[in-house]
């Protein structure tokens, strides 16, 4: 996965985590616009949230950073 996309994804979860709390859930939808202007990079989202990693459409904000931490090592 590029650096911008994890740093984006990084950036939206602890947004979203001080928004609405340490048990809030996110989808990969969560970290594009409501139009989809970059299709290349959302279909990199959702093959490393779908296909690599088979994560459910709603997952704790906390366990994404992680995995994009883990993976960055």
């Amino acid at each position: 996965m590029r650096a911008t996309l994890r740093a984006k994804i990084i950036e939206v979860c602890h947004k979203k985590i001080a928004a609405k709390g340490d048990n809030v859930g996110v989808s990969f939808y969560a970290f594009f616009a409501n139009k989809n202007d970059n299709p290349a990079l959302l279909m990199e989202a959702a093959t490393w949230w779908i296909h690599t990693h088979q994560l459910d459409h709603f997952v704790k904000a906390h366990k994404i950073i992680e995995m994009i931490n883990n993976e960055a090592q």
